[in-house]
């Protein structure tokens, strides 16, 4: 984990998700990274960012979302992609916090849930094409990030790392990393009053567990729409985002050492 893992200070969860084994080689690293928002990064973190040689960066948030915690990083000449798409959307949070009886159980449901419909919502497909179209045309190491680092994004990782050939079973290790590394027990106690605060509730804290790390039956369920919907994750990644073949394979040069 201390490989992939990036101490940022105000950044959470950034991570190289380079280096797994392919059949045809590993992936590289320093060319393929992940995150949360950088709204509340560090002067330090701002200066270890610039070093990255980062060409290209799609922030998956609604713009509601970017309005409230607009980016300090990065700046150009880095190729940014995001969307007015979603705007009318209501958070997922909020959603499952205003359901009638609200437990962890009801949280976890709710975004497993969440997982079946978020691969075909208009503004995800339009950013997930942008983000293969960028790993085909621009130079340098790609950032693909949402607010926490982990849902939208770890949906776009894992299918990044399908069409690479990265196992299951290491797709599902990248996905769970989240789990370790954010320590989900600190930054529980201020989810909890600032959720309870916009919604003038008064939940426990282990209400909103679910939200702050990963499940794998989140991601099973993503992959399981897709395979009814277009045959396989792959399939979904050609019919719906449109990424060829020809696209898959000049992703492959790019990104795994021969």
């Amino acid at each position: 984990m201390e490989d992939r893992v990036k101490p940022l200070k105000g950044v959470r969860n950034f991570r190289d998700f380079g280096g797994y084994a392919t059949p045809t080689g590993r992936v590289r690293q320093g060319l393929l990274f992940r995150s949360g928002h950088y709204n509340e990064a560090t002067d330090e973190d701002l200066e270890y960012l610039n070093g990255l040689n980062v060409g290209f960066h799609v922030d998956l948030r609604r713009p509601d979302e970017r309005d409230r915690q607009p980016n300090k990083w990065p700046a150009e000449p880095v190729i940014m992609v995001a969307t007015d798409g979603g705007r009318e959307e209501v958070p997922a949070h909020i959603a499952a916090l205003k359901q009638e009886s609200v437990t962890s159980e009801t949280i976890e449901d709710y975004m497993t849930n969440y997982y079946r419909s978020a691969p075909f919502k208009q503004h995800h497909i339009d950013l997930f094409t942008a983000w293969f179209d960028g790993l085909v045309e621009t130079e340098g190491a790609a950032v693909v990030h949402c607010a926490a680092g982990k849902d939208r994004t770890g949906i776009i990782c894992a299918l990044t790392h399908l069409v690479l050939g990265v196992s299951e079973d290491d797709i599902f290790e990248d996905y769970d990393l989240t789990n370790r590394a954010v320590d989900i027990e600190a930054h529980l106690p201020a989810a909890r009053d600032r959720f309870n605060a916009i919604l003038g509730t008064n939940h426990e804290a282990d209400v909103f567990r679910p939200f702050m790390g990963v499940r794998l039956p989140y991601l099973e369920n993503a992959f399981d729409v897709m395979n009814e919907a277009h045959g396989s994750p792959l399939g979904y990644v050609r019919d719906q985002l449109g990424v060829t073949e020809s696209k898959m394979e000049k992703i492959r040069e790019k990104l795994i050492e021969s």
